[in-house]
């Protein structure tokens, strides 16, 4: 599933998405990706990259070169330099909107994955009654889960921040589930900010080797839940991005309870505005991205058009 590639600075500015999305608890960079239709191609690509070590550690040199040449770098090269420089720069800036504007951000961001919900949706072939009942469940979970309330870890031991980078990292290419909100569930999102912010690179070390067997691990049965049950995995996604809007609610308590919108008209009408917004551009982030891709029809050998492979698939088909 290979996605056309764009220039590099396009890519990076993906990657810039994708990397201030993780830092921000309930918002995953996995939704931006599945937003501006690259998600199938990276995780394929991930998947590429993380065999070839294996392979290498195998004595397959030949292996390595296929599984090598198997990865986009052209997208991946530059997402990636996206990615890091949104951590960075996203470590210093994000927590201090978010403590000054929680209820705005978290509107923002409410639209923002609300208006996402129709991207896997209409990857679906044909919708059935298992297909509702898999966006149910996975609902349901993530409901519960994004409800857990948040955990501090002041002093974690180094086995505890590899095996919490490999478990945030999955949910962060994950729609719907923010690593972000899964490091604070695990007690190391304040941590690992601190880490970032202070460039303490033992600790960052082996938080990114973590995330790199994490990563490795996932995209590999995520690729091959996306080949072998591709209408499922995205009915999945569907229900993953669904309830994780609760983590988004704009008044919520310090354990992730609900609390009623405020008194003051203005200020929730200024909310309501923010998450309006969010999802206006996400719905012509999306139309954007499906005219692009319409641009990408390349001539077959018998003259007819083929379709990019992350194009949305439409139902019914």
């Amino acid at each position: 599933m290979r996605a056309p590639t764009r220039p590099p600075a396009v890519h990076y500015a993906q990657g810039l998405l994708m990397g201030g999305a993780d830092v921000i608890p309930g918002v995953s960079g996995g939704t931006v990706a599945l937003i501006i239709g690259i998600y199938e191609s990276l995780i394929s690509s991930v998947r590429a990259a993380a065999s070839a070590p294996v392979r290498l550690l195998r004595g397959d040199v030949q292996g390595t070169r296929e599984r090598l040449a198997e990865v986009q770098w052209g997208l991946v090269l530059p997402l990636a330099a996206g990615i890091v420089t949104a951590l960075g720069v996203g470590s210093f800036v994000l927590p201090y909107l978010l403590e000054r504007y929680p209820a705005q951000m978290s509107a923002a961001f409410l639209g923002l994955v609300a208006g996402s919900l129709a991207v896997p949706w209409r990857r679906i072939d044909r919708v059935t009654a298992a297909h509702a009942g898999v966006v149910a469940l996975a609902g349901i979970a993530a409901f519960v889960l994004v409800g857990l309330p948040p955990q501090t870890v002041p002093n974690p031991g180094l086995g505890q921040v590899f095996a919490s980078a490999a478990v945030a990292i999955c949910a962060m290419i994950l729609p719907g589930i923010s690593g972000a909100f899964l490091l604070k569930v695990l007690g190391l999102y304040e941590t690992t900010l601190g880490a970032l912010r202070s460039l303490d690179v033992g600790y960052l070390v082996v938080f990114v080797l973590g995330a790199a067997v994490g990563l490795g691990l996932f995209a590999r049965l995520l690729e091959h839940l996306l080949d072998r049950h591709h209408d499922m995995t995205m009915a999945a996604l569907v229900g993953l991005m669904a309830g994780s809007l609760r983590a988004l609610w704009p008044w919520l308590d310090a354990d992730r309870g609900f609390l009623p919108p405020p008194a003051d008209a203005g200020a929730v009408a200024a909310v309501v505005a923010l998450a309006v917004a969010g999802f206006a551009l996400v719905t012509l982030l999306t139309r954007a991205g499906a005219a692009t891709e319409d641009a990408d029809l390349t001539p077959d050998p018998d003259g007819s058009a083929a379709r990019a492979a992350t194009t949305p698939r439409p139902r019914g088909r």
